[in-house]
């Protein structure tokens, strides 16, 4: 089973000083910073999934993430190079896909078939994803005679005709890569039809899309649907589907592959579950800064408390968590000066409880990962984007030794 990383520029800046929080001057961003697989060895996953959308953008969107130099860089260097793929132990493979999420509102896909194949080969990818146009709606319920079904047919008929013109471009143009079609469906049974209809095209590798809103079981109903109709070579990709405890499930339906930021977007995006270990999740500690609080800063500039007494209930709260983790300060104290800075920041969420268990627990002390042994108690601390990225990287070798664990692999 191979997890790929979606690619969106993330890197930390080794130079990056916690407690000054100050960097090194004379670092460039994309020759300094490093990606996970340069930080954590072995490498957190099989390789990165590359959007056309995040490097390109699209004509009616701002997806794009690269510079122009970085996009320059990328074609002109090619992918092994620009992402370093060859720096750690484990060589990484790199799938490339079109980004359908960034156009789903569009009527037809912004690319062309042979302007994607010119990304996928003109960087050398292992393998690249046809165009599809993303069908959100689940319904078994409804058939595709059903008008109510229009637009999610329309939308299906779209994806498998530009996989046939993009099978064969393949073939006439002799690429490098491994093509891969795009299954789209609202049902069972549509997902089932687009396979068939893809195998028929030629393709032994699928990707299935659009399942990231459904439910376990809904999934499972497709990949049984599949089941019926996919011929034993052909194998299966989940695109942005992570559901580790049901990977092994997922393997025997003919799943060989996933792919999903969830691990490492839920360092800093989700409310709760922002440390993994190996079993459960913890609460990262908060402790913004006062000057990137717009809460705080609102009432900064209001006058209802004072830039001073912020800025010292910020520092006394960030000093008390490392001399906790350094043995020299009593939980209680630390809890309590969480709190009297939580109450000008926020004011409304009292994360008390959860904090006393991530501090009682100290589960950055027990992890192996490079981040917690380097770092140590900054990988918990909620706190701008080099710790935030920092303990998604961490997420990412944690969700990796679960990944392992669950399909019986030596974890070594």
């Amino acid at each position: 089973m191979k997890f790929f990383f979606p690619d969106s520029q993330d890197q930390i800046d080794l130079s990056f000083r916690f407690v000054t929080e100050e960097r090194d001057p004379f670092r460039v961003r994309q020759r300094d910073d490093l990606y996970a697989h340069e930080v954590l060895q072995p490498a957190p996953f099989d390789g990165l999934l590359v959007s056309k959308a995040i490097v390109d953008g699209t004509a009616n969107s701002t997806t794009g993430k690269y510079t122009a130099a970085q996009r320059h860089r990328l074609y002109r260097q090619g992918a092994q190079t620009f992402f370093r793929l060859n720096h750690g132990r484990t060589p990484l493979t790199i799938m490339g896909d079109c980004g359908a999420f960034s156009y789903v509102s569009e009527e037809y896909p912004p690319y062309t078939v042979d302007e994607v194949i010119d990304f996928y080969d003109g960087c050398g990818f292992h393998y690249g994803i046809a165009v599809d146009h993303i069908i959100f709606q689940y319904d078994p319920t409804i058939p595709k005679t059903d008008p109510r079904a229009h637009d999610w047919t329309h939308r299906q008929d779209i994806t498998l005709a530009l996989a046939e013109d993009f099978w064969k471009r393949c073939q006439a143009r002799r690429v490098q890569f491994t093509p891969l079609g795009v299954a789209q469906g609202w049902s069972p049974d549509s997902y089932a039809e687009s396979v068939a209809t893809l195998q028929r095209i030629g393709y032994r590798r699928i990707a299935l899309g659009g399942m990231v809103p459904l439910k376990t079981h809904e999934i499972l109903a497709c990949l049984r649907a599949i089941d019926d109709v996919r011929d034993s070579a052909t194998q299966l990709h989940l695109l942005g589907i992570s559901r580790c405890g049901d990977i092994p499930t997922f393997a025997r339906h003919g799943v060989t592959s996933f792919d999903s930021t969830s691990p490492f977007r839920q360092a800093f995006k989700d409310d709760r579950n922002n440390y993994y270990t190996a079993d459960r999740t913890y609460v990262a500690i908060r402790v913004p800064q006062v000057d990137g609080n717009t809460k705080l800063k609102n009432r900064i500039r209001s006058g209802e408390i004072s830039q001073g007494q912020a800025i010292q209930r910020e520092r006394v709260a960030l000093t008390l968590l490392r001399q906790y983790d350094a043995g020299e300060a009593d939980l209680d104290t630390v809890l309590e000066a969480l709190s009297a800075y939580s109450a000008l920041w926020d004011g409304k969420s009292d994360r008390t409880a959860q904090y006393l268990e991530t501090l009682e627990h100290r589960p950055w002390q027990a992890c192996e990962c490079a981040i917690c042994r380097t770092v140590g108690i900054e990988v918990i601390i909620f706190r701008g984007s080099e710790r935030n990225k920092r303990r998604g990287f961490h997420n990412l070798y944690a969700f990796r030794q679960r990944l392992r664990h669950q399909l019986g692999e030596d974890s070594s």
